[in-house]
């Protein structure tokens, strides 16, 4: 019997153990799980989500301090177009995070950061070219860019001197996008170097209508994908994500044709993620109904999620003067708008909470937001209970090798 180890995947001129495991936001996937991979010879993402916070977090700066004072005597505005980030701020706790990141790295994989576009941070375009230039000038191995079509990306980077050394990868979940994604970026004379093929069944935001999410199977999409770049006889890495549970399983994508398989659920648990205990044991006890996709996301894309996520009509003020940022250019967010008005039609004093949207920025930030992968509730089936009747904590090593030689 085949295992996954006995496949590799090829970017450029280096071979790499076919496992990525995906960016978790907001510093779940931590540098010291993106490390782990790379010492075993895969590719790890760090994410890019609320760099400012994390850096926060993992460095005492105080980028979200210091964005609150500067706002703070304008809070009872209900537009917050006002409260921009700094772009020198947005390039410092990027380099800081991917600097130290780098510094760590050891083996013979590498680390990648996750960037989404849809994180608009109230200045779109600004704020994405600063955040790609600057991953790239603190030395990123290379950019999975997800979460919008990124069809100026590769505009934003293409005088960077890095431009074609990192690896840089689309994420996808239809061959339409990718279609885009090409035509728009075919001036540069460069491809992407893979193309992340995200189905319906992976954790977060979902490429998907919430109406039809399940009607969609990630293997069809992934053998759209594979007989287009055939077609066009392109040379580009496809990487299945969302779903895949066993390297048994990885092994049917590579034989579809696919390089390798993105994985993240079985690594949330992980000594090295950045979840905090509780919120680990609550994914451990999971079950499949507790499992759900709503679209209480700001953005407007559903988003899967654990049912008891403390998020989810919390009675929590919006603070776009501290995050803010899901904030588009013109300072608009759907729950700061549901917020407030709730708040000016109920009685004074009466808490308000939003059954529809939640402030995604704030329980990101404090990890109250339990957004998860389909297959969540199979975590505790490859888990040991210790005496106190918690579930133990696997490493990233032991999930990694799994992975690899697994048979079941």
């Amino acid at each position: 019997m085949k295992i996954l180890n006995d496949y590799c995947i090829q970017m450029g001129t280096k071979e790499y153990a076919p496992i990525m495991i995906g960016g978790m936001g907001t510093n779940i996937s931590t540098p010291e799980m993106a490390i782990e991979a790379a010492r075993l010879g895969g590719i790890g993402h760090i994410s890019d989500a609320m760099s400012c916070a994390v850096s926060d977090l993992r460095f005492g700066t105080t980028f979200s301090k210091d964005k609150f004072r500067k706002y703070k005597d304008q809070k009872h505005l209900r537009n917050k177009s006002f409260a921009q980030f700094d772009l020198n701020a947005i390039a410092e706790a990027t380099k800081l995070l991917v600097s130290k990141t780098m510094e760590m790295k050891k083996g013979a994989g590498d680390v990648f950061i996750n960037l989404m576009e849809k994180l608009t941070i109230n200045n779109p375009k600004e704020t994405l070219k600063t955040r790609l230039c600057s991953a790239l000038e603190a030395g990123i191995n290379g950019i999975s860019m997800g979460a919008g079509l990124h069809l100026n990306s590769f505009e934003m980077m293409s005088e960077h001197p890095r431009f074609r050394h990192a690896k840089l990868g689309i994420i996808v979940s239809s061959v339409r996008a990718l279609k885009l994604f090409l035509t728009k970026s075919k001036k540069f004379n460069r491809l992407p170097d893979f193309v992340v093929v995200e189905g319906p069944l992976a954790g977060g935001h979902l490429g998907f209508r919430l109406d039809d999410w399940h009607k969609f199977d990630l293997k069809a999409i992934v053998a759209e994908v594979i007989a287009f770049i055939n077609q066009q006889e392109l040379k580009i890495p496809v990487i299945p994500a969302g779903g895949i549970f066993s390297g048994q399983q990885a092994i049917e994508f590579i034989k579809m044709g696919a390089s390798a398989v993105q994985v993240a659920t079985r690594f949330t648990i992980v000594k090295e993620s950045g979840l905090p205990k509780k919120a680990k044991q609550e994914f451990f006890k999971a079950r499949k109904e507790d499992i759900i996709v709503n679209t209480i996301s700001p953005t407007g894309y559903p988003m899967r999620m654990l049912v008891n996520s403390p998020c989810i009509a919390a009675k929590t003020r919006p603070n776009c003067e501290t995050y803010g940022y899901l904030l588009d250019r013109e300072g608009n967010c759907s729950y700061n708008e549901a917020y407030l008005d709730a708040e000016s039609s109920q009685p004074e004093g009466q808490e308000v909470r939003i059954q529809d949207k939640t402030c995604l920025c704030s329980h990101m930030r404090n990890y109250r937001t339990w957004t998860c992968g389909h297959y969540t509730y199979k975590l505790k089936d490859k888990a040991t209970i210790i005496e106190d009747g918690s579930y133990e904590e696997p490493t990233t090593e032991e999930i990694f090798n799994d992975y690899l030689t697994g048979k079941d």
